[in-house]
């Protein structure tokens, strides 16, 4: 197993306060770590492109890239490792932006965040195993268990969305526990 490790400066974003060099070279002395690269951006082209050719060149089989929020970049990374030849799901990404530098005054607090951050992406990615996207066809019809007063609201607006809708309820009639009551808050009006 080889481990890929590349450590994003993200302009100031990361680098302003967590020593992103340090990280990198504290990462590469973890076990199975072949390959560790601090890069100012990574989620650029040629960032994109430095996974690719050490996946190509050097046989990297498992990515961990430490920069920002997966939400944003984690299907940017997933492609390029993909388009070099490797199942997407053997990447993992460390968010050291939102968790560490943004939130840390400390810069040694910060950087000694990121490392946990990065170490913990390092043990999970060497358990990856590969995946593939499967499509499944589905029914488009919709089960409602409980017709109380929620089941009947989430009925009616699936039925709006053109859904078919089975409404389904243990007691004999519905409205459940609203049903029950004589008034209702803030307009008295009849709960039935």
């Amino acid at each position: 197993m080889k481990i890929g490790v590349y450590v994003c400066h993200c302009g100031s974003n990361i680098a302003g306060r967590v020593d992103v060099a340090e990280v990198a070279e504290w990462v590469s002395g973890l076990p199975h770590v072949a390959v560790t690269r601090d890069y100012e951006f990574m989620c650029s082209s040629l960032g994109q492109e430095m996974i690719k050719d050490d996946i190509r060149d050097l046989g990297v089989d498992r990515v961990v890239v430490a920069c920002c929020t997966p939400r944003m970049h984690e299907p940017t990374f997933q492609r390029a490792v993909s388009e070099a030849g490797l199942n997407p799901y053997y990447f993992e990404q460390a968010n050291i932006r939102e968790q560490c530098s943004w939130v840390h005054q400390d810069r040694d607090e910060a950087t000694l965040k990121a490392k946990a951050l990065v170490g913990a992406a390092v043990s999970r990615v060497r358990h990856h195993q590969p995946l593939s996207v499967n499509t499944v066809s589905i029914h488009p019809a919709t089960l409602v268990v409980g017709a109380g007063i929620t089941g009947i609201q989430a009925a009616l607006e699936l039925a709006d969305a053109d859904y078919p809708v089975y409404l389904v309820e243990r007691e004999p009639s519905i409205g459940g526990r609203m049903a029950q009551l004589d008034e209702t808050f803030p307009t008295l009006d009849c709960s039935a």
